[in-house]
């Protein structure tokens, strides 16, 4: 068990220094890190549902209903929800990086008001721009995709899923990613836990 977390550390911090390096000084990896591990969460737990929640976006709109968040809630199955055509599998392989930075952003405009919330609180949409200009967003991407090996076991979202880093408790990587929001309160508390909250 142990042994299976320390991996997931030493894997969340190697895209820290293999992407930030030149751009960020080492205290400032976690303006990028914990964002992106968050957003990692949330994109696995939403994918499964991601067709019915574009599929029930259409059809709210095309009844012109305003009042949409309770049944794109329902849709999800979650507290929350993503409205753009895109996952973060979606974002790779983009033929420009400006293509690629109005693509995230409009992945990241999708989410449902409470995740904006706490993508304000991170000030993470201020890095953007730095990321794409050093055309490291690709990159940071695709790392927080499923790397080629992963622990048996460890998983974003259920045991069911093929996705990395996340069934138990992220809370036992707490020492780890409490290195990168050391004196910031922008780090919301369940990102330590194995499912997101009702927000």
């Amino acid at each position: 068990m142990n042994g299976d977390f320390n991996w997931v550390a030493n894997f969340i911090w190697s895209i820290a220094d293999d992407v930030l390096r030149d751009l960020y000084v080492r205290g400032k990896y976690r303006d990028v890190i914990l964002p992106m591990t968050v957003l990692r969460r949330l994109d696995a737990v939403l994918e499964p549902t991601k067709k019915a929640v574009l599929d029930a976006k259409s059809h709210l709109d095309k009844a012109k209903i305003t009042n949409q968040d309770a049944a794109l809630r329902a849709a999800s199955g979650q507290g929350f929800y993503n409205t753009s055509k895109f996952t973060l599998r979606d974002l790779r392989n983009r033929g420009s990086q400006q293509q690629l930075k109005a693509d995230f952003e409009a992945y990241l405009d999708g989410f449902s008001p409470n995740v904006q919330e706490i993508l304000e609180n991170f000030e993470f949409r201020n890095q953007t721009p730095r990321l794409s200009k050093a055309d490291a967003l690709g990159t940071l991407i695709e790392k927080f995709l499923d790397p080629q090996e992963c622990p048996p076991g460890l998983r974003w979202r259920s045991a069911a899923s093929d996705h990395v880093l996340g069934d138990r408790r992220l809370g036992d990587l707490e020492p780890k990613l409490q290195q990168f929001a050391m004196n910031s309160r922008r780090a919301p508390q369940w990102i330590l836990l194995a499912h997101p909250p009702s927000l």
